[in-house]
């Protein structure tokens, strides 16, 4: 179950991020609230996880799917541009993210 609130602590991480750059500066009140709201889902579900999983491995995970859902948000709803290049290292994001967890032990 821990790996649920994992990928959930994630997934509010990007969710909060959307809303933060959505809030233009938190000058409109409801993103900004909702920036907030996601930001303590975010970390309620990072603490649940972290009681069984190792900080060692859940945190680099957390960031790792926070950032790399940043970009995906980024490019494929907000139109930001990003270079060709930067997509070989958003795949070793994902590539890290993955060998963290094949190789924890967990």
């Amino acid at each position: 179950m821990s790996w649920f609130y994992l990928i959930i602590a994630g997934l509010f991480e990007c969710f909060w991020s959307t809303m933060m750059k959505l809030s233009e500066g938190f000058s409109r009140p409801g993103y900004a609230v909702a920036t907030v709201i996601g930001m303590i889902a975010s970390f309620w579900a990072l603490i649940v996880a972290t009681k069984e999983l190792p900080i060692s491995l859940a945190y680099p995970i957390w960031t790792g799917i926070g950032a790399v859902g940043a970009v995906l948000v980024g490019v494929f709803f907000l139109r930001d541009t990003i270079r060709p290049l930067t997509w070989v290292f958003v795949a070793m994001l994902i590539v890290g993210i993955i060998g963290i967890k094949l190789t924890a032990g967990e």
